[in-house]
């Protein structure tokens, strides 16, 4: 009898601890979606829709946002390991206020601008390589 009551008790905090873990990760999910990555991610999604045939780019979408998917979710299970709870409410409270709202809503434009700014770059980065690869 006491090994059941036992089995039966660690079904149920089991099922807590999982029932925890999975808001844990809604949340992080919702910090990564609010911190503006989405912005960055369509930045660079965008820059690679040029280089995809017109006929394509649909496919192209559906592939790209599933592959995206899987990244938040590895990023997610990243959060879980390194921030608690209490870090992750805060960063969604940020991420709710205000500033935290201009931040993800010009997230996509810096990004743009900032490729753009690596991309002046690239032939003194190029250059400098080579000085120290002889």
């Amino acid at each position: 009898m006491k090994k059941f009551l036992f089995s039966i008790a660690f079904v149920l905090i089991t099922g807590v601890v999982v029932a925890q873990e999975k808001a844990n990760k809604e949340d992080i999910l919702q910090v990564i979606e609010k911190s503006g990555a989405s912005g960055q991610l369509n930045a660079a999604k965008k820059q690679l829709l040029t280089m995809i045939p017109s006929a394509k780019q649909a496919a192209f979408v559906i592939e790209f946002d599933a592959l995206m998917k899987k990244a938040n979710d590895a990023t997610a299970e990243i959060y879980m390991a390194e921030y608690s709870k209490d870090d992750i409410k805060a960063m969604l409270a940020f991420y709710n206020s205000p500033t935290g709202k201009k931040m993800a809503e010009k997230a996509e434009a810096i990004a743009e601008k900032s490729q753009e700014s690596m991309m002046s770059l690239q032939g003194e980065v190029q250059a400098m390589m080579t000085k120290y690869m002889q």
